[in-house]
């Protein structure tokens, strides 16, 4: 691989790195805050394959330009990856199988007035778990998340939290009572209003909390541009 065959996979991947942190698919990979690293990298990038096509032309007008090893083209892999193979959001499997990332915040802030009230999954499940639902008693809330049932068919909603990239996301689940539809599928997306209930069980898996939501209505959503969980880490 030439000077600018190196040059060329640079540029690639630093175009890569640019698209992908202009528009929804990075949010496949990292946090929505991890946005403006990824356009930095990818304009590093392509300075860096402007500056190794100058250097090439350089050392061409000097009779110094060689090959590197053929190995080098591996470099591609991953830019043809990221380019053509958009993985999916981590869903129910993952979830059940990991134990529930649910942490006690500092404080839990007044809620805002009106009902339903709008909350992220992790704050819900937060306050009923730690607080005792006392900032939740009295008040209807709206959560989105996604499907996942357990071996004996209980089904949660749940979402994925993210401390830095999708490598490292866990789940927060809510275990579902009330009004819950009949037939749910693992993976589809709901949006729930609901009331707080003491009800609460234990992560089979870590032994955490899981809370419940006394279900009153629910209509499947489209998943989200951004699937993990909002409210987490922000």
């Amino acid at each position: 691989m030439n000077r600018q065959a190196q040059a060329a996979v640079l540029f690639l991947l630093g175009a890569s790195l640019l698209h992908a942190g202009a528009t929804d698919l990075s949010l496949r990979y990292v946090k929505a805050g991890l946005r403006p690293l990824l356009l930095v990298a990818g304009v590093v990038l392509v300075a860096a394959a402007v500056a190794t096509v100058w250097y090439a032309r350089k050392g061409a007008d000097d009779g110094s330009d060689h090959h590197e090893p053929r190995v080098s083209w591996l470099l591609l892999l991953p830019v043809l990856a990221l380019v053509l193979i958009a993985p999916p959001a981590l869903g129910s499997y993952s979830a059940m199988r990991a134990g529930t990332a649910l942490q006690e915040p500092p404080a839990y802030p007044p809620l805002p007035a009106g009902d339903p009230v709008r909350l992220g999954l992790a704050d819900y499940a937060a306050r009923a778990a730690y607080d005792h639902g006392r900032t939740l008693r009295g008040r209807e809330v709206r959560i989105t998340g996604f499907v996942a049932l357990d071996r004996s068919g209980t089904p949660y909603l749940v979402r994925i939290a993210l401390n830095c990239c999708a490598a490292d996301g866990r789940p927060v689940k809510i275990g579902l009572t009330g009004r819950v539809p009949p037939v749910l599928q693992p993976d589809t997306w709901l949006e729930i209003t609901g009331t707080y209930t003491p009800k609460r069980s234990r992560d089979p898996v870590n032994g955490g909390p899981i809370p419940f939501i006394k279900v009153t209505a629910a209509k499947p959503v489209r998943t989200p541009s951004d699937p993990y969980d909002e409210s987490w880490n922000s």
